[in-house]
């Protein structure tokens, strides 16, 4: 999943932009916002994201600055909000490595097909060992896409999409596999052997996806989303959560607010 900064001044572009668009189905989840590039630059280095969608002219640090100082201490994809009339000034980027621009208003299609671009690439200098190399599982660099991704084998893509529809439920790979008539050992074989992670992987993961959209709204406190994301148990629901982002809860909160 890909970890998204995002820092415009203008309040009604940002909202849009955090609130409005489906980053879940493009496998993203936006960790972190700012309406200033000295904000933004500390949001980036907490959140550390894979990608930073940023305007240009901003009060404070303007968007060129605040990229060029994070790139000394992180590394992550450059997206920069632009108008037609700011792109001569916007090409200065070049310099930065700008990975792409965004024209405004905001197309979501072209956001699409950048995030598509994006996770093409990461994958590609990622490659599949880096995935495998350790327990841990961080939520930006688990490559694994929960859009109900294509397979030729039913029983996958019926567990798959029990994961979509009933995650905040008690589901599990016998669960399923009784309802489906086959046995357990045999789903989670065929569910491993086809998308290289095992069931409970991609429950996990998709819940912890959920809950990080629900930090980002403010409304809730922890131990009430680790009930609405179906972890029973609140410890369980830390530990889960910080395998797959490596900080707490309460941390990451913190963090988020901060």
């Amino acid at each position: 999943m890909l970890k998204i900064v995002i820092v415009e001044d203008e309040s009604f572009i940002r909202k849009g932009l955090v609130h409005t668009i489906d980053w879940l189905s493009m496998d993203c989840v936006v960790v972190a916002d700012a309406d200033n590039g000295q904000d933004g630059l500390e949001k980036i280095l907490a959140f550390t994201p894979d990608v930073v969608i940023t305007d240009i002219k901003m009060p404070v640090m303007d968007g060129l600055e605040m990229v060029d100082k994070a790139l000394h201490h992180a590394s992550f994809k450059t997206i920069l909000l632009t108008s037609y009339t700011e792109f001569e000034y916007a090409k200065k980027a070049i310099d930065l490595r700008a990975y792409a621009y965004l024209l405004k208003p905001v197309d979501e299609q072209r956001i699409l097909e950048l995030m598509q671009s994006v996770h093409d690439d990461i994958k590609r200098d990622r490659g599949t060992a880096l995935m495998m190399e350790s327990n841990k599982t961080p939520l930006s660099s688990f490559d694994i896409n929960l859009q109900l991704e294509q397979t030729d084998n039913f029983y996958v893509a019926t567990a798959l999409e029990e994961i979509r529809e009933n995650w905040q439920e008690k589901i599990s790979i016998e669960s399923i596999s009784e309802k489906l008539g086959i046995s357990s050992s045999y789903l989670s074989r065929k569910f491993r052997d086809m998308l290289q992670h095992t069931f409970l992987d991609y429950l996990n993961g998709y819940r912890v996806q959920k809950a990080i959209q629900l930090m980002n709204t403010g409304k809730y406190r922890v131990y009430e989303i680790s009930d609405m994301t179906g972890f029973t148990d609140y410890k369980h629901f830390c530990s889960v959560f910080k395998k797959y982002t490596l900080s707490s809860p309460t941390q990451f909160v913190k963090k988020r607010g901060s």
